[in-house]
């Protein structure tokens, strides 16, 4: 793994410290005193991680932060603050700020090293979700940057796996209003919770008489449906050795008793506004992979969609020897209606001729938006009979009601002409295939229209 490290800090010797044991590890390491050099390197710069030293002459490293974790270009890079004096309200004025983790100095090598990696794999993560998402401006990424208002709305769903009576309860006391808390007291139960409910964050305690709990962690991130939960882990002093292992493992956050209220509240802020950041990014590349699919006015697959699946769906029949039908689907004179009442008519017909066609097909079946007024039809283990009956079906449900247009509702009639054709034995194409379906189209279009013709050649 490598990675490029803003190491920031006005004394050069701890500079040069920091870059001899970051360069050991095989990261880059650039550097910057000043504020200015800081935000222009992190937004030109391409950072994974910066490690911010709090106590700065010319500048405030908390004001700094907050700048990184306000701009849209910077509030994904992980920021950790490196103190010379581990107080708990540095920690928590640093965490309001936006910073994602803190290191009291003397830093130890270890814990630097395995801080470092873990952040620069979420910010991997982090990358590769903006990378897919196409605009900032498209999908309102402003918005989603700010991390107020990513916490904002209901408290986050929490899980906190604990056995210990007198800690859970602590907790629950801590998190009263802040968070919507389970607990489970069993660790198989806090797996099959976490795994079953949306929750956001997962506090893991270490106090276990007879249980590993960095099995737990392990578990959790093997299962596709917490990989990417967070996990803060809670322990006591003495254990950094398991910390560090945790942190290999992937849990994104930790905390030693006893616990300071407010670092466990900024600490479970942080964890979830990022969460919530991710999430909405995903939901952000899954809505514009649809958009690139799916057509926007009859919410049917697109042409696109339909090169891609044909094939595989013919290749599939061809190898199994089983049988497969394609309908072309035309709207008759649609565009007499979108110049006698608008080409918003024109839609609302492409709309209702979609719902009502889609509405009696099978769900194995791919139906497609073909061109400007065409639908078509794939029906595997379909034969040209039954793919004739379906068809005859779809021309009667669409002309035998009429269709509500324009905004004042207007009826219409509307029909359709529909070309059926399937694949015969020998040696057989796609392109044979859309042809004779073309070709009973226009047969059905020329003889009258409304009609279903079969192309059996």
């Amino acid at each position: 793994m490598t990675a490029r490290i803003l190491v920031v800090d006005s004394i050069s010797a701890n500079v040069r410290l920091l870059e001899v044991r970051l360069l050991a590890e095989y990261f880059e390491a650039l550097t910057a005193s000043n504020e200015f050099d800081v935000i222009d390197t992190c937004e030109n710069g391409k950072v994974d991680v910066v490690l911010l030293d709090v106590n700065m002459p010319d500048m405030d490293a908390f004001v700094v932060c907050k700048r990184l974790k306000s701009g849209p270009a910077t509030s994904h890079i992980p920021v950790v603050m490196i103190t010379a004096i581990d107080q708990v309200t540095d920690r928590v004025r640093g965490l309001e700020a936006g910073a994602d983790d803190f290191l009291t100095k003397p830093i130890n090598d270890l814990q630097l090293m395995t801080r470092v990696k873990s952040l620069v794999r979420l910010k991997l993560l982090t990358d590769e979700l903006r990378l897919r998402v196409s605009t900032t401006h498209d999908i309102g990424i402003e918005d989603l940057l700010n991390g107020r208002s990513m916490f904002d709305g209901a408290n986050p769903k929490t899980l906190l796996v604990d056995e210990r009576k007198s800690s859970f309860e602590h907790i629950q006391k801590i998190l009263h209003g802040e968070a919507e808390l389970d607990i489970a007291t069993d660790p198989d139960t806090g797996f099959f919770r976490a795994a079953e409910t949306p929750y956001e964050c997962v506090l893991i305690s270490t106090a276990f008489a007879d249980f590993d709990p960095l099995r737990l962690c392990s578990q959790l991130r093997s299962l596709d449906r917490t990989r990417f939960l967070p996990i803060i882990l809670l322990a006591d002093i003495g254990e950094e050795g398991r910390i560090t292992r945790g942190l290999e493992l992937g849990i994104n956050d930790y905390l030693t008793r006893p616990i300071d209220q407010q670092e466990l509240k900024a600490r479970l802020r942080t964890q979830v506004r990022r969460k919530r950041y991710n999430d909405q990014l995903r939901a952000s590349v899954t809505q514009t992979i649809e958009m690139a699919v799916i057509d926007p006015v009859t919410g049917l697959r697109n042409r696109r969609y339909l090169d891609s699946h044909l094939q595989t769906l013919f290749d599939r029949a061809v190898a199994r020897r089983r049988p497969l039908s394609i309908l072309i689907t035309d709207v008759d004179l649609l565009k007499l209606v979108n110049d006698t009442y608008g080409h918003d008519a024109g839609s609302d017909v492409l709309r209702e001729c979609a719902r009502r066609l889609h509405k009696n097909v099978r769900g194995i079946d791919l139906a497609c938006i073909y061109g400007g007024d065409e639908f078509v039809v794939v029906m595997p283990d379909t034969n040209c009979a039954v793919a004739e009956k379906v068809a005859e079906r779809i021309r009667v449900e669409i002309a035998q009601m009429p269709f509500s247009v324009g905004y004042d509702g207007k009826a219409i009639e509307v029909t359709v002409s529909i070309g059926v054709s399937s694949i015969f034995v020998g040696a057989d194409t796609v392109a044979g295939l859309i042809k004779r379906a073309d070709i009973a189209l226009y047969e059905a279009k020329t003889g009258g229209r409304n009609r279903v013709v079969v192309h059996l050649d």
